[in-house]
């Protein structure tokens, strides 16, 4: 599998796509249970995306340049998914700590290690939480600041999305 921190390809004109790279991303697609996968490098953006019941579905398209005075557009909320039951509506109070990409949720070094934290751990700001694989890549996914482990939010293993969050971080 291809590192994602390589660099960027050399595209001749913006209709030449890295065929290798969606290749790669549709066999993620394959090998897990992700419904869509995206990457940018540059202004190319390519994102591989399934139906539950179909085929995968290739999209790519060039990002346009960036305008110089632009101002910053905020992303529109999604709506979450509401439980079915009323009783497990909870509030959850404190910070989420999200992750930064797609790949698998990893709460322990190895299967026969303990888990890096559980709810009620003190942790300190850079401390390791967990591990999210990417790409074959271990990313370790670290505390944002000083606190207690309310609630681990993800499962050992679970295949994790951008911006899904992962732990609940309380003061």
């Amino acid at each position: 599998m291809a590192d994602s921190k390589m660099p960027a390809p050399k595209l001749k004109n913006e209709s030449e796509v890295d065929t290798t790279l969606v290749r790669q991303l549709a066999d993620i697609l394959n090998d897990t249970s992700l419904t869509e996968i995206e990457v940018e490098r540059g202004e190319l953006r390519i994102r591989v995306a399934r139906e539950i019941t179909a085929a995968p579905v290739m999209q790519y398209a060039a990002a346009p340049a960036p305008m110089a005075a632009a101002a910053p557009v905020a992303a529109a909320p999604t709506p979450a998914s509401m439980p079915s039951d009323p009783a497990t509506i909870v509030a959850k109070a404190g910070e989420e700590v999200k992750s930064p990409m797609v790949g698998t949720a990893y709460l322990q070094a190895s299967p026969e290690a303990p888990p890096f934290v559980q709810p009620g751990d003190k942790v300190k700001k850079g401390q390791t939480l967990l591990i999210v694989e990417a790409m074959k890549t271990m990313n370790p996914i670290q505390s944002p600041r000083d606190g207690v482990v309310a609630e681990v939010l993800v499962g050992d293993a679970q295949p994790v999305e951008f911006g899904e969050a992962l732990v609940l971080l309380e003061a």
